[in-house]
């Protein structure tokens, strides 16, 4: 048998051994220092994760706030008789078609796509206003919506003669 190979090997066992064994005794001191790392990590998280769902109940108590306020607040008396004297006809309120360039098939459009009174189609961009009537098929790609929102706005908050002087000056919505 050849020392060559055996020494190394021996030395090879005894310095795993040793690793080994002082390894597992520096061990504990590791897994100490680690657990109150990660115990101040999760106490931070913990600290965290409770200021989130404060701020989170303060937005949905802000949020159903401003809903309250808005459907109460937001809520303005509809004159029919001073529509029918500044526009000489009847009008129902939150008829869509009051807006210059807005017909009855225009009108039916909008409803199907979720605007149905004069706030909503105040609230709603131009650019969906074009993609509503695009969804309608060509035939409604030729009206150009760029007003609609804001006469929409001017009926919402009751403001007839100056929607009726406005619309004198428009050509279809435009």
């Amino acid at each position: 048998m050849n020392w060559c190979f055996i020494i190394p090997l021996i030395v090879g066992l005894i310095c795993a051994l040793l690793g080994y064994l002082l390894g597992k005794q520096s061990a504990p001191s590791t897994t100490k220092v680690i657990k109150d790392v990660d115990n101040t990590q999760v106490l931070k998280w913990r600290q965290k994760y409770a200021d989130l769902e404060g701020q989170l109940a303060e937005c949905r108590k802000s949020l159903e706030l401003e809903r309250e306020m808005d459907s109460v607040g937001s809520v303005l008396p509809f004159d029919a008789a001073k529509v029918k004297a500044v526009f000489g006809k009847k009008v129902r309120q939150d008829d869509l078609k009051i807006i210059e360039g807005i017909g009855p098939k225009i009108e039916e459009l909008f409803h199907n796509n979720g605007i149905k009174t004069w706030k909503d189609l105040s609230e709603t961009t131009v650019l969906r206003c074009k993609k509503i009537l695009k969804s309608g098929g060509k035939a409604f790609e030729i009206h150009r919506p760029d007003t609609w929102p804001k006469q929409a706005e001017m009926a919402y908050n009751g403001l007839w003669e100056e929607l009726r002087q406005w619309q004198k000056t428009l050509d279809g919505g435009r």
